[in-house]
């Protein structure tokens, strides 16, 4: 038997920090060269809990609870690269609940730090097991599997309520080119591509023009999938962080999209430096791969003669990655120094007169 009262309670404080929040905010960015077509970055970073994945750990929380799932004193568990366990962590915090993020060894250590300091614990595990590990945790000490990858696209209410894409439109209202021609995302669970997707199409603004592009990094299935179906799987990892996976989650839906983009890992981080410089503050490897799909598509726009606008997401702040992304040292062991530079060369000269030719 539930605890009914303990659970209207808790939803009640969910509620309760949603209302404390203000929407994100949407950043223009300035690239003079690119005449009569405008970026914007929806910048997710100034959540809480730093990330994107704020919003989807509140819903995952909600629907949890509605669906009876979680009751007091009930563990949390759940499998991540970091950003969702960090948030979750936050929520399990407020809820007086114990978590247990489940991370692929090599974890960013400062990620790791931020689940910690918000009362979680890391279980690290090869990046394959942690599904299953997730799973048996949650099994052993009677406790919930929060599940993202295949729960992210059902507990978020693509038609309104704590709707990302809805936020977009009302905040482009005012903008010269009100509705973009393209929101850009990148896929980790899926979660957010699904309700861009479907809300484009429940609002009609698909039908006006609106397109969804999902850019994937290397070491990742989502592109594959989309392009040649099946169910492929990979032997390796992505090196950005909370985006591109070695297995096609149930949360990635692939008929909401419009066009999908590979992203080289050098460009994405290329960009990230780039977008860094022009922010005045770090940002994470996957805005950078948001950035480069953007780019591409804005050069398609002008090549045809075409204006309007472009929206992505910031996902996350820099300041998680200093070890790694923004750090010389890991880019040289990786293998990434020399290609980065030369996808860096590019992003100036786009800046400085709007040409992009990418490196071979």
């Amino acid at each position: 038997m539930c605890n009914s009262r303990w659970i209207a309670q808790a939803i009640r404080k969910i509620d309760a920090d949603f209302n404390r929040s203000a929407d994100t905010h949407l950043i223009k960015l300035e690239l003079e060269a690119l005449d009569g077509i405008d970026l914007y970055l929806k910048d997710e970073s100034t959540h809480p809990t730093g990330s994107l994945k704020h919003r989807l750990a509140r819903s995952l929380f909600l629907y949890a609870l509605c669906n009876g799932w979680i009751d007091e004193g009930t563990p949390i568990i759940e499998s991540s690269s970091g950003s969702t366990a960090i948030s979750e962590a936050y929520f399990a915090r407020l809820l007086g609940l114990p978590f247990i993020a489940v991370v692929p060894e090599g974890t960013a250590q400062e990620k790791l730090a931020q689940i910690e300091f918000y009362g979680g614990r890391c279980h690290k595990v090869a990046p394959a097991d942690i599904y299953a590990e997730a799973q048996q945790l949650a099994e052993e000490l009677n406790g919930h599997y929060m599940d993202q990858f295949t729960y992210a696209e059902r507990a978020t209410d693509w038609r309104g309520n704590n709707n990302i894409a809805d936020a977009i439109f009302q905040q482009m209202a005012l903008e010269r080119h009100p509705e973009p021609r393209w929101i850009v995302m990148s896929a980790g669970t899926g979660g957010t591509s699904a309700t861009i997707g479907r809300y484009l199409r429940y609002s009609s603004h698909w039908g006006g023009g609106s397109r969804l592009c999902v850019v994937d990094p290397e070491n990742s299935v989502f592109y594959d999938y989309y392009q040649h179906g099946g169910s492929p799987t990979l032997n390796a990892s992505s090196r950005i962080e909370g985006i591109g996976r070695p297995r096609v989650e149930p949360s990635f839906i692939p008929t909401v999209i419009d066009e999908m983009m590979p992203i080289p890992d050098a460009a994405s981080l290329a960009a990230m430096e780039f977008l860094s410089r022009k922010l005045g503050r770090k940002i994470g490897a996957s805005t950078g791969t948001n950035l480069i799909g953007m780019v591409r598509l804005a050069q398609r726009m002008k090549q045809d003669g075409e204006q309007g606008s472009l929206v992505t997401l910031i996902c996350d702040s820099g300041e998680r990655y200093l070890d790694t992304y923004h750090n010389p040292d890991w880019l040289q062991q990786q293998g990434l120094s020399e290609q980065t530079a030369r996808w860096a060369d590019s992003l100036a000269r786009l800046e400085a007169d709007g040409s992009w030719v990418e490196p071979s």
